[in-house]
């Protein structure tokens, strides 16, 4: 089993917990992204990988190498669309799982409220990243791991 993490937008309290879960677990951790992303020393199961720019490079380096029975960290619902139908567990930075039932929803709502961005409509967005959320990741990321390992 593998734990994934699109690196290039996920808040830093995200990737440090994500991190103290592969040393914690001894599970392997991959972090990619569209720009360098530095491993700090010390954390044997985590590798990073960097890949070319463009749209959704890094989204389809994940959907390609990821397997059932994985877990990946995203707030990409595209790419948490193509994931699921994998067996892949996704949450979200925000502690949120994706899961077969969920997805279709919320990928329709997400490309709705993008036609209406691009109407030019001002529709807000998440309120800032705080100590609420990172406990929510938190406390996801262990539910899932847990429930990941367990089947592995």
């Amino acid at each position: 089993m593998t734990l994934w993490l699109d690196a290039d937008a996920a808040p830093r309290d995200v990737k440090d917990i994500c991190l103290r879960a592969a040393e914690r677990l001894r599970l392997p951790t991959v972090l990619v992204a569209n720009q360098r992303v530095l491993v700090p020393p010390g954390y044997a199961f985590v590798s990073a990988v960097r890949v070319e720019g463009g749209p959704d490079v890094a989204d389809r380096y994940i959907v390609d190498h990821a397997a059932p029975g994985d877990v990946a960290v995203t707030a990409d619902i595209p790419l948490a669309a193509l994931l699921v139908p994998k067996q892949v567990a996704v949450i979200d930075p925000r502690g949120e799982e994706y899961t077969a039932e969920s997805i279709g929803e919320r990928l329709s709502v997400r490309n709705f409220m993008d036609g209406l961005r691009g109407a030019g409509v001002e529709t807000g967005g998440h309120g800032a990243y705080g100590p609420r959320e990172k406990q929510a990741f938190a406390n996801a990321l262990d539910r899932v791991l847990a429930r990941a390992l367990r089947r592995r």
